[in-house]
């Protein structure tokens, strides 16, 4: 989050037009945070000492779709997320041209993220997220602008 309380979301490269926040997973022996940091520094390049982690919250789950679990040789994820606070003097993200995730990003107010950016199986989780940290309810939001 920046400090005029905007959210960091990251366009798919390989799906235009679905934003979703950074994310990453947890490899062999590495704590979660020290999975945050670095899961940041790659997708965004953004340093640990560029943000504050001001809360965390875990035990959110989906499931793939049938098609993504034969390919992923596993069911879902189980997935803690971390609100972090950009440092004002901080530089912007940085995608860079070799990303493999992300073409583009943007900072969104929590309310002004849509559920039509998001596949569906990963829908529950972010209504559950949003709720979760900023009280705003997606399906609300979401119906207002159609």
């Amino acid at each position: 989050m920046n400090h005029r309380g905007e959210v960091l979301v990251c366009e798919r490269k390989n799906f235009h037009g679905s934003w979703q926040f950074p994310q990453g997973g947890v490899d062999k022996g590495e704590r979660k945070k020290e999975a945050l940091y670095r899961e940041v520094w790659e997708e965004v390049g953004l340093k640990k000492s560029h943000y504050k982690v001001l809360e965390k919250k875990g035990g959110y789950r989906y499931l793939y779709p049938p098609k993504i679990r034969k390919k992923k040789k596993y069911d879902g994820q189980k997935q803690t997320y971390y609100l972090c606070q950009l440092k004002k003097w901080a530089p912007s993200p940085y995608i860079g041209k070799n990303n493999p995730e992300f073409r583009d990003y943007d900072w969104v107010h929590p309310e002004d993220f849509h559920e039509e950016w998001l596949p569906d199986f990963k829908l529950e989780v972010y209504r559950q997220v949003m709720w979760d940290f900023f009280e705003v309810d997606l399906s609300t939001y979401s119906s207002m602008t159609e």
